[in-house]
């Protein structure tokens, strides 16, 4: 096995909005970013649709975006946090605007701003309708491949963490085309910005390597989790059998296009006042329910939008274009998706973990932002934010570089790496989707976390397995444990929220396990 390399880069896990931004905020300090694909593919970044919430307008305050959050986050967001980040959003703006990204601008240069579901006022900052992440990445992608002081391992992954005394010392990563043996990387500070845990349910609209192993890697080090239970469903997945579900972005609901079911009815006004515009928690809900019942949902943008779906919105008249759905002529079918995970590895304000020397940014965090249920696209906006704040408080804990640039790391990955089972990923993928998804009940999730017990049983040598089995048990054990319904967590044999569970769940892995165990004890005696 390759002897372990040691440098003095900070080491960053992921390739999304987050990653970049950070690497650039530590410029010139020396960085070394794990991508497991090229820069720019597979981070769910890139796939964002909607667009950065700020409150740009000068009708619009960063007050009253801080009550939006918290009113969609269901009375668990950290009012703090809600207060800071909504006051840093303009500045996160106007310094994404510097590095090259086009936001949409009107005939006197101001921000076209969009309303999306939850916010009071339209603030969402929007990239050519429905471009926004794609765009934004671009920009940043530019920027860091013209940095010196980054380096890019692409075609990599990381598998675990090194950690002496509660303290992280390095990483373990391997090559992922072709599978290589892990290889372990010493350096002075890790920062996770690897995504979220949307890819751990069959139906997800998150790219393919989104599957909680960044979350599962902290916890299995163990890191100290928080909201795990807080999956959000997007509501307007494209129901075309593609996998991962093509996204239906919520901005065609802000410019007026309606939910009907198989019978054209506008199911939603019975359902909350906003209609359409309700919390996504609630149109979720309302569009599983239609669903389950047999009565096919479908988004109509033919009054609101008509031939112009097709410029305002490419991303969605692309999909549409490969499904075979004319947006003009008829209503789209959609069903709600795993889409992001509100919970993730506890971070301070800092983007500190529980760890020392570990920070986190981008949605593998759970900052208190969100609480039970994000205000739509305050996601891209809480990766901005930590991505700063974390590198700010790396440059300040660790001493400063020498005049000398640290070298650019050269490893041999040796071979002999282990390929994933595609047939147990996909049961635990199914067994999330049927018993840990849009609604929940004790029986469903005691089955789950049997049935994580087992895979994790059969597949023990396979890290980046256990990674996903990881944060897997987490969300099924911390759902288990929220005995009432709020936000992404819904309960049917507990419907009504409960005011005296308003508060942020906090476990570690071995907490986890533990009702885990107890579960699988409590089935075993229960009579037949």
């Amino acid at each position: 096995m390759p002897q372990p390399l040691t440098t003095d880069r900070i080491v960053i896990v992921g390739a999304g909005l987050a990653a970049l931004y950070a690497a650039l905020e530590l410029a010139p300090r020396p960085v070394l970013m794990i991508s497991p694909e090229t820069l720019g593919r597979g981070a769910s970044s890139a796939w964002a649709q909607g667009g950065v919430a700020a409150a740009m307008a000068q009708s619009d305050s960063a007050a009253a975006h801080a009550a939006d959050t918290r009113a969609a986050g269901a009375g668990t967001v950290d009012p703090e946090v809600a207060e800071m980040v909504t006051r840093m959003a303009r500045d996160h703006i106007l310094d994404l605007t510097a590095l090259g990204a086009p936001f949409d601008r009107d005939a006197a240069g101001n921000y076209v701003m969009s309303r999306e579901a939850a916010h009071s006022t339209a603030r969402v900052v929007r990239v050519k309708g429905d471009q926004a992440g794609h765009q934004i990445m671009e920009s940043l992608i530019e920027r860091v491949r013209a940095t010196p002081s980054i380096q890019v391992l692409e075609g990599t992954e990381a598998l675990r963490l090194e950690t002496t005394d509660s303290t992280v010392t390095g990483i373990w990563i391997r090559r992922t085309v072709p599978l290589s043996a892990p290889l372990q990387i010493t350096a002075p500070a890790v920062l996770l910005a690897g995504g979220g845990s949307g890819g751990l349910f069959a139906h997800t609209t998150n790219p393919p390597r989104i599957r909680g192993q960044v979350i599962g890697l902290a916890a299995r080090a163990g890191a100290r989790i928080a909201d795990a239970e807080f999956v959000q469903f997007h509501p307007t997945a494209v129901d075309c059998g593609e996998d991962p579900a093509p996204l239906a972005t919520e901005a065609l609901r802000g410019e007026g296009a309606t939910l009907i079911n198989s019978d054209g009815q506008r199911f939603m006004l019975d359902q909350h006042p906003d209609g359409e515009l309700a919390p996504r928690d609630v149109v979720a809900r309302g569009i599983f329910a239609e669903t389950q019942a047999g009565h096919r949902p479908m988004l109509d943008t033919r009054s609101a939008l008509g031939p112009q779906v097709l410029t305002r919105f490419p991303a969605l008249a692309e999909t549409c274009a490969r499904a075979g759905i004319d947006p003009v002529a008829d209503p789209i079918p959609v069903a709600v998706a795993a889409h992001y995970h509100m919970g993730g590895i506890e971070t301070d304000l800092s983007g500190r973990a529980s760890l020392s020397r570990l920070w986190v940014s981008g949605e593998a965090a759970s900052t208190g932002l969100h609480g039970a249920n994000r205000l739509a696209s305050n996601g891209l906006l809480e990766a901005l934010v930590y991505a700063r704040r974390a590198a700010e408080d790396i440059a300040e804990t660790l001493p400063a570089p020498g005049a000398d640039p640290s070298p650019q790391l050269r490893p041999i990955f040796a071979e002999g790496g282990q390929e994933m089972d595609p047939e147990a990923v996909q049961k635990l993928r199914q067994c999330m989707t049927a018993h840990v998804g849009m609604r929940r009940n004790q029986t469903g999730l005691e089955t789950a976390l049997a049935t994580l017990a087992e895979l994790e049983a059969l597949h023990g040598n396979d890290e980046a397995f256990l990674n996903m089995c990881a944060t897997a048990t987490l969300i099924a054990a911390c759902a288990l444990q929220r005995r009432e319904s709020r936000g992404g967590h819904f309960r049917d044999d507990f419907p009504d929220a409960d005011p005296a569970q308003a508060q942020r769940s906090h476990v570690t892995l071995a907490q986890a396990h533990e009702i885990r165990a107890q579960s699988i004890s409590d089935t075993e005696k229960a009579p037949s």
